[in-house]
Order: structure tokens, then C-alpha cells, then sequence
């Protein structure tokens, strides 16, 4: 399904019955890449979203920031009439909902792997998300999809526009937002993660006023599709 927001067309997934989950995909990849834990969360309404510029989103046609972001989320949301939705965000999706949850009314929040500054690396993403990929059995089946896909996300081969936009949206420092967040918050991190340090995850724990830091021994950046049964099991607990 598509619906347009602001001159994008943003396109989403919808399904299932109950309270509302919002999945936000990381930099670089897809619907695809959440729907495994939208297909364990039963008993809630799942939407799941091409950010824009990825997957079947259409791109901006501007340098959009982290907050342009928030606020095409708020339209998304409001357009879809849901009211106080449970977000679960993975690396740049949970830097998008660490800026809406500052700013709008959230039930909980989940963040994977999500950074409060994020800077741009020598290594491409495409090439460290690939890596990461061969290495975790949930989502090896992806691989292919990833090589087709995300050719022309990343900071090396991405658009003029979309590598702006990265710029953009990676070096924000989200420490004042975090500290506006007031619903209860899961921080869900990997002690391998070459993304964000387990240092990293406990300064945002202490930013969060109400939240907790789960670290997962030998996971990675992909911390909650290597150990998906265990993180299903700790989400339905949360929420």
C-alpha cells in the first residue's frame, strides 16, 4: 500500500488486530528487514514502512533532516489514524523514534542498535550490512534481496540528494531529545555491535529518564534478528 506525505510516497505495510507496533527499518534497507519480528509480534496491529528514499518509498526531493523525518512519521501516523503507537526503531529508525517520542505521545519505545551521534565511516554500509548478513541465519535468505536492493542506499553509491541526506541525519546529536522522551523505553544493543558501543548504550540509558539497557553477549548491530526468538520473548514482556 501507498499513501502520499508531504510529496512522498511513503510505502507501508498493514496487518494483524489489537494495539499498534510501528516498525522503523535502519539506513539502507527496507520493510523486509522488520517484518520477521512483525511476523512473531501476534495479537497487535503491525505497520511496517519504507522510510523515505528506501525500498519503494519514493526519494526526497530535498535534504530532509532526522526531524523532517519525525514529522513525515506524524503525518504517516495521523493519516492512518493511530493513536499512541508502540515504536520499535532499529539503528536510523530508532533515531527517528527517539525524535518523535520527544515530541509526540508514545505508549513505549524499543530501540536496536540506535545511536545518539552517528558518524559516517570509511567502510560502506551496504558493505558491513552484507557482512553482517552472511553471519545471521534469520536473515542470510535476505542476502540476495540486500544485494539487489541496496546497490544504490548507501553512502557510496547513493544519490547526490540521499548521501546529503545522510550527512544530514547520522551526525545529529539526539542527546537533548532523549531526554525529553517520557514514555518507558527498551534499549536492546549487542556487545559486538561496530555501530554503536556498549558505552554508547548505557550513556543513552542514562539520558532516558524512564528506561533499560539490555546488552545481548556476541551479537552485533543485528542483535535482534541473531537472537529473535529471545528478543520476541522479551518484547511481549515489555509491552
Amino acid at each position: 500500500m501507498k499513501i502520499n506525505i508531504q510529496s512522498i510516497d511513503i510505502n507501508y505495510i498493514q496487518y494483524g488486530s489489537g494495539r499498534d507496533i510501528i516498525l522503523l527499518h535502519g539506513w539502507g534497507q527496507n520493510i523486509e528487514m522488520m517484518k520477521p519480528l512483525g511476523d512473531r509480534l501476534d495479537g497487535y496491529r503491525i505497520t511496517i514502512l519504507d522510510l523515505p528514499g528506501f525500498g519503494e518509498s519514493s526519494e526526497p526531493n530535498q535534504e530532509l533532516t532526522i526531524y523532517d523525518y519525525s514529522n513525515i512519521l506524524k503525518e504517516f501516523i495521523i493519516s492512518l489514524k493511530i493513536k499512541n503507537p508502540i515504536i520499535i526503531g532499529h539503528s536510523f529508525g530508532g533515531r527517528v523514534g527517539i525524535v518523535y517520542a520527544s515530541m509526540n505521545k508514545v505508549d513505549k519505545l524499543i530501540l536496536f542498535g540506535s545511536p545518539c551521534i552517528k558518524r559516517i565511516t570509511k567502510q560502506s554500509l551496504k558493505v558491513k550490512f552484507l557482512k553482517t548478513m552472511k553471519k545471521v541465519p534469520v536473515v542470510n535468505k535476505l542476502e540476495n534481496f540486500a544485494k539487489r536492493h541496496m546497490g544504490s542506499r548507501d553512502y557510496k553509491n547513493a544519490s547526490n540528494m540521499m548521501r546529503k541526506i545522510l550527512v544530514n541525519t547520522v551526525n545529529e546529536d539526539l542527546s537533548e531529545c532523549c531526554k525529553k522522551i517520557e514514555c518507558p523505553t527498551l534499549l536492546i544493543f549487542g556487545d559486538c555491535d561496530s555501530e554503536v558501543s556498549v558505552e554508547e548504550a548505557k550513556e543513552i540509558e542514562k539520558l532516558i529518564k524512564d528506561s533499560g539497557l539490555i546488552i545481548l553477549p556476541g551479537a552485533t548491530h543485528y542483535a535482534y534478528l541473531e537472537r529473535i526468538d529471545y528478543v520476541i520473548k522479551i518484547l511481549k514482556e515489555f509491552i
